[in-house]
């Protein structure tokens, strides 16, 4: 294995594993795999690059700390010679982290200094410039990540955010320095007199520079976009000869569960629900039980075939106001653990193509089916929307999964991601 690659949440591991597998034209990528936690036994020995999935976004700083931990000492007796700390482009984390006290862990282990930070995913819309982090035209902190339910993001300084997190000084590469190529940029970090350094990037071309310039970096921190050029360092070494996935078919009966309230999942749920059965869950009886996994089950058996859609969604105010009801961890928890129930039982009951929407449900579900199937390995397939890949568990009675980050993906996602499961392109 050649690349390890440390997630703290699913559906972002998805994301890097699709931009680690595919590559560039005409280059190709690396044989990936997406692994649910740190692996009991060795990876398969044709896999190049390793992601494993945590769940840690949001779990208490020691468990998400000790957790990269363990998947750091899998990956290096894998043979990982370059480590990314994967997070998400919108850098969810809150004042306290658990992004800093990760990577300061992480680079204490690796003895690596400078490490760069850079969650610019071009493609979807952030970019970072003068070190501070846009969504489209607006700041991180105007975008309507201000009032995310888990991970309020107020302040779009990336180094002032992350410097309330970690012990280490945080720096910057201005744009001007990337723009004028790897050489550059090597350059700025050999005189880097900080630990953390936060590099600029607008455009792919960017970041496919700064994925050069950390050619032999130990350690990199970004969103799946830094993985850009990475794959490349290695073809063009006569490392790896350059990969491109194999699509696979899977068809079979289908449902969709969205646990996600961001704008782009509300908007991908009426357009579904325009054409399509759905089952609105009542958060409430969630709560005091009286909605429990077998009415989500029965709802998709009646309605198979159509493209049944299972959701728990709401406005910013709805959510805060659950939250001040119930708390917000036990609210997180109970929809978490109703929609794992939800797909494993359906997958039991023969389901075979599973939509999944919002990262927390995302982890959950993937946890549950990994543990249901004894399936740690993930294949992955042909992307769907920028992001988003299918992922395949098992061999002959092969299950398709999409894991949806909740403001990914085009208003028609849904049915998109069930068509190209089937079709396998």
């Amino acid at each position: 294995m050649l690349i390890g690659v440390i997630a703290d949440d699913f559906t972002g591991a998805s994301d890097i594993a699709n931009t680690l597998a595919k590559g560039l034209a005409p280059e190709g990528g690396l044989r990936t795999a997406q692994f649910s936690g740190v692996p009991s036994g060795s990876a398969p020995a044709e896999i190049e690059a390793g992601v494993i999935s945590f769940k840690s976004r949001t779990a208490p700083i020691h468990e998400a700390v000790e957790d990269s931990l363990a998947a750091l000492e899998w990956l290096r007796a894998q043979g990982c010679s370059q480590i990314v700390f994967k997070y998400c482009s919108t850098f969810d984390s809150t004042e306290e982290g658990n992004i800093g006290p990760v990577a300061d862990a992480l680079a204490d282990a690796l003895g690596a200094d400078p490490v760069v930070f850079c969650p610019a995913f071009p493609t979807t819309g952030r970019t970072v410039y003068q070190g501070h982090l846009f969504v489209a035209d607006r700041l991180l902190s105007a975008s309507g990540m201000e009032r995310h339910p888990l991970t309020p993001m107020t302040d779009a300084d990336l180094r002032r955010w992350l410097s309330h997190q970690t012990r280490s000084l945080v720096g910057h590469i201005p744009y001007s320095v990337v723009l004028r190529g790897r050489k550059a940029v090597q350059a700025a970090l050999r005189t880097a007199d900080t630990r953390f350094v936060i590099a600029d990037a607008i455009a792919d071309q960017d970041l496919l520079t700064l994925g050069q310039a950390l050619s032999d970096a130990p350690l990199i921190t970004g969103g799946s976009g830094i993985a850009l050029g990475l794959p490349g360092n290695f073809i063009r070494a006569g490392i790896a000869d350059g990969h491109v996935p194999t699509p696979v078919c899977v068809s079979g009966p289908e449902a969709i569960l969205a646990g996600s309230c961001s704008g782009a999942t509300r908007t991908q749920i009426d357009m579904h629900a325009a054409n399509h059965p759905v089952f609105a869950i009542d958060v409430p009886g969630v709560m005091n039980g009286a909605v429990v996994a077998d009415m989500l089950v029965a709802f998709c058996k009646e309605n198979m075939g159509c493209a049944p859609l299972v959701y728990s969604s709401a406005t910013p105010e709805e959510v805060a106001a659950l939250q001040r009801q119930f708390g917000r961890e036990a609210v997180a928890e109970k929809l978490d653990a109703l929609f794992a129930e939800t797909a494993t039982r359906l997958v039991a009951h023969g389901y075979r193509r599973i939509v999944v929407a919002g990262g927390e449900t995302s982890g959950a579900v993937a946890q549950a089916l990994s543990r249901a199937l004894s399936e740690p390995a993930m294949t992955i397939g042909p992307e769907i929307d920028p992001g988003v890949p299918v992922l395949t568990l098992g061999e002959e009675d092969r299950i398709a999964l999409a894991l949806k980050s909740g403001n990914f993906g085009a208003p028609d996602f849904f049915s998109k991601a069930l068509k190209t499961m089937e079709q396998g392109a």
